[in-house]
């Protein structure tokens, strides 16, 4: 990632001839290092080829991958599958009801805590 990033910052800069040693020193300027096979196996890679182009075919990609929670259908399957059991469905139906929430309020975790850095 941190070889991607170093590129899209040399893209963003205007640097049209993107070099091995161009990435490093982008890297080398917050401390990072890199592995020059890695750089280079990066840059054949996409070696004439738009970004903007690579980075549409990505989000097309993405597009596909699911990417949201869906914990409700539970509940709805119960009370839909209670429906038709009489009086016993009522109570099925009044259970799966949300009642009074109690609220818990958390703490906020500073990043300092975590002890990651973008450039690991």
């Amino acid at each position: 990632m941190k070889v991607i990033a170093a590129y899209l910052l040399a893209v963003l800069g205007g640097n049209t001839s993107r070099s091995t040693g161009d990435l490093k020193d982008i890297l080398g300027s917050v401390g990072a290092e890199a592995d020059d096979d890695r750089i280079e196996f990066f840059l054949l890679e996409i070696n004439s080829k738009v970004i903007t182009e690579l980075i549409a075919a990505g989000r097309e990609k993405l597009a596909s991958v699911p990417a949201g929670g869906g914990g409700g259908g539970i509940v709805v399957a119960t009370v839909a599958a209670a429906g038709g059991a009489g009086s016993s469905g009522n109570a099925t139906l009044a259970a799966a009801k949300p009642g009074k929430e109690e609220k818990v309020e958390e703490k906020e975790e500073s990043d300092e805590d975590m002890g990651l850095s973008l450039f690991d």
